[in-house]
């Protein structure tokens, strides 16, 4: 195994964890429809975590395997855009259960 490091190019790392140089995904947009929903947007938002998971843990598994088109950046800044998806999508449902209970507890 090569344990030399290589010149880091930005823009390759980039679009091996799945994005533009802008940030955002690549492939179709996934900004909510105007007009939808919650529970779309909740759905939306549920699924492209589930994506960035499955995206990262595909990247972790290709890089144990020793693959050399997969670098330990790209695949660091794939589990942390993961993990920083799932708190987000935990912190709603954290909050949407604590006003439901509010809700709940009023007198009528």
């Amino acid at each position: 195994m090569d344990l030399r490091l290589q010149p880091f190019d930005f823009r390759a790392a980039v679009a091996r964890a799945g994005l533009r140089p802008d940030g955002y995904p690549i492939g179709p947009a996934t900004a909510p429809v105007e007009g939808a929903g919650f529970q779309d947007a909740m759905a939306q938002a549920l699924r492209s975590v589930s994506e960035s998971q499955q995206a990262s843990q595909q990247m972790q598994r290709e890089f144990s395997l020793g693959n050399p088109s997969v670098g330990l950046e790209s695949t660091m800044v794939a589990m942390q855009k993961s993990q920083i998806g799932f708190q987000a999508v935990l912190g709603v449902r954290n909050r949407m259960l604590q006003a439901y209970t509010e809700i709940m507890n009023m007198q009528v």
